[in-house]
């Protein structure tokens, strides 16, 4: 499998100068600067500035000019606001948890009580790796993500510190590795949370189809295969940021998959989880950070 080739945003320079400024700019800095870095971005990555107008137009439909502009700009402010947050983890003060407010939570809290962890399927959305440490906070169920490899592995390992500074695990699973997913089986046995991505496919990733934003899509069936092989129901979490580190975290309601599930049953539980993902891009339209 040939490797992506990083995006100028995903480059080792880029990471560093946020990480840097981040986890060693004041208080005021890590608050307000970001905005601009953003939308900087947006100008000069115009392949991804239209990734997020043809996301938008998916989400909402078709807008004018004006309204594609502002919402563009807001998700790449939106973006660069998360990124220095979990950056400012690695800062020689220690990191600095924010406050989240969590829609539904009783439905993580009675999957945890079943005993069999818990397997959470997310996406790149506002706050989506900020607010893991605060359900370990809440919930007291260690958190592990499960992600793909950044195409650049140096700035992949400067993120990975300061998310593990924050208090989650990181397992990189896909490329050559047979055995990554093993992390995981032993995480959730352990009565952990798992959460992995529906909004990114890696090539020769096995897939189901499902109807995503009123049209056909494609998600990962990772996810789905490791809930039916370990008993641990699958729950639907995203998270929006709503203001300096806050963000709000909606629960969608789980499904279970028995061991022998069949073919339809799979589908069904796929088709809801790509429902709720929808449900939720459509009330934060401006806070999916897919660019690809």
């Amino acid at each position: 499998m040939s490797e992506r080739r990083p995006r100028p945003h995903e480059g080792l320079f880029w990471r560093r100068l946020a990480h840097w400024g981040a986890s060693r700019g004041p208080e005021w800095w890590v608050r307000y600067s970001p905005p601009f870095f953003g939308w900087a971005a947006a100008a000069l990555v115009p392949s991804a500035r239209r990734a997020v107008r043809r996301n938008l137009h998916r989400i909402r439909g078709p807008g004018g000019r004006t309204r594609d502009t502002r919402e563009v700009l807001a998700t790449f402010s939106n973006y660069a606001s998360c990124l220095a947050e979990i950056l400012s983890a690695d800062s020689p003060k220690g990191p600095r948890h924010g406050e989240k407010e969590t829609r539904h939570g009783d439905r993580l809290r009675a999957a945890l009580a079943e005993g069999r962890g818990a397997v959470v399927v997310t996406a790149h959305t506002g706050g989506w790796e900020s607010v893991g440490p605060l359900i370990t906070r809440d919930y007291g169920a260690p958190l592990m993500i499960a992600m793909q490899p950044e195409p650049d592995p140096r700035a992949r390992r400067l993120q990975d510190r300061a998310r593990v500074r924050a208090g989650v695990e990181i397992a990189h699973i896909g490329g050559d590795d047979p055995l990554a997913s093993l992390a995981l089986l032993r995480h959730l046995r352990a009565g952990g949370v798992v959460a992995l991505q529906l909004d990114r496919v890696a090539p020769g990733m096995r897939t189901r189809e499902v109807t995503l934003l009123g049209a056909k899509a494609r998600i990962p069936e990772g996810p789905l295969r490791l809930a039916q092989l370990t008993g641990a129901p699958i729950l639907p979490i995203f998270s929006a940021r709503t203001a300096y580190r806050r963000y709000v975290v909606e629960v969608y309601p789980s499904r279970t998959l028995a061991r022998r599930a069949s073919d339809p049953e799979i589908d069904e539980a796929a088709q809801h989880l790509a429902a709720c993902m929808g449900d939720f891009l459509r009330s934060h339209p401006t806070q999916w950070f897919h660019f690809g």
